[in-house]
């Protein structure tokens, strides 16, 4: 008979922490989940017996999974228990103890059941002389890059200076040092076995709130401020207080700025791809005074 589970079945299976075996791989002695162009195959099997699945009868194709460029999640592979009884197609002609029999479920098989709206997918039962060698899961590797990486918030530099005091009414600039801690380009790689990521990360644009109910999006680092420049307002970056700080709780405004990371991931030699988003803060605070010359 034809083995089948239902979708709920696989959140069990996946929550157990197994970690999968890549869908175009290959095990010794038996079926597999093979990759068509611009596609991925589940892989179905039939037999005689309760536990089901011949190795070897493929399914049919599913669309790609996730975003243009990436990779479907790698199915979830798990040892068979119990082990079918001796005599079972399943062993694929050798006996029980000489390797196991396993189960795969694919992702991608889940994604066709769904868009077909079934609520059942088959399952790949196969032989293998060895456990299947776990698979790598790029996105990991993506996320274990960025971990190695110390992005932090942005380096405030703000006119009028923390600690110094600013005027209603005058020009504030906002701008943002240039690292590669606090700006980027950050790179880092991470690999397991054959298979190497590398993630490149860089701030793609600073939200800037201004403590007195405003904010300003920059999607450049902004322009530090000279005293050359008078009273001239920010090109690139700045903000005009209309009230000064004494209404604020604390008779200042805390001004933060979040700096989103975006970070792009690629697997060496391919042409596997994706991307990671990070967010980071800094804060300071500012005292902003009544000019009586500026409003009289």
């Amino acid at each position: 008979m034809k083995r089948l589970v239902p979708l709920a079945a696989f959140t069990v299976l996946a929550g157990t922490g197994l970690t999968g075996q890549a869908a175009a791989q290959p095990h010794a002695g038996g079926g597999m989940c093979t990759t068509q162009p611009g596609s991925w195959v589940s892989v179905c099997a039939d037999d005689h017996t309760a536990h089901g699945g011949t190795p070897g009868h493929k399914g049919a194709a599913t669309k790609p999974v996730g975003k243009a460029g990436t990779a479907p999640p790698p199915c979830v592979v798990q040892k068979m228990s119990p082990q079918p009884a001796a005599g079972s197609a399943l062993w694929d002609g050798h006996r029980p103890g000489d390797g196991a029999v396993y189960t795969r479920v694919c992702p991608a098989g889940i994604a066709g059941a769904q868009a077909a709206g079934s609520l059942i997918l088959p399952i790949d039962t196969f032989w293998s002389a060895t456990a299947p060698a776990p698979a790598v899961d790029p996105r990991v590797l993506a996320q274990q890059a960025v971990d190695k990486m110390l992005l932090e918030g942005p380096d405030i530099e703000i006119s009028p200076r923390p600690g110094g005091t600013g005027l209603v009414g005058m020009p504030v600039w906002m701008a943002a040092g240039q690292s590669a801690t606090t700006w980027g380009p950050n790179t880092a790689n991470a690999s397991a076995g054959a298979v190497t990521v590398t993630a490149t990360a860089k701030v793609s644009q600073v939200v800037w709130s201004m403590g007195d109910g405003t904010s300003v999006t920059c999607h450049g680092p902004g322009s530090a401020y000279k005293t050359s420049f008078g009273l001239r307002k920010s090109p690139t970056c700045g903000h005009v207080y209309a009230q000064p700080s004494s209404t604020a709780p604390s008779g200042r405004y805390r001004v933060t700025a979040t700096a989103t990371w975006d970070i792009d991931w690629q697997v060496d030699g391919t042409g596997e791809a994706g991307q990671l988003t990070e967010v980071r803060t800094s804060a300071v605070t500012l005292t902003i005074a009544q000019s009586q010359a500026l409003n009289s």
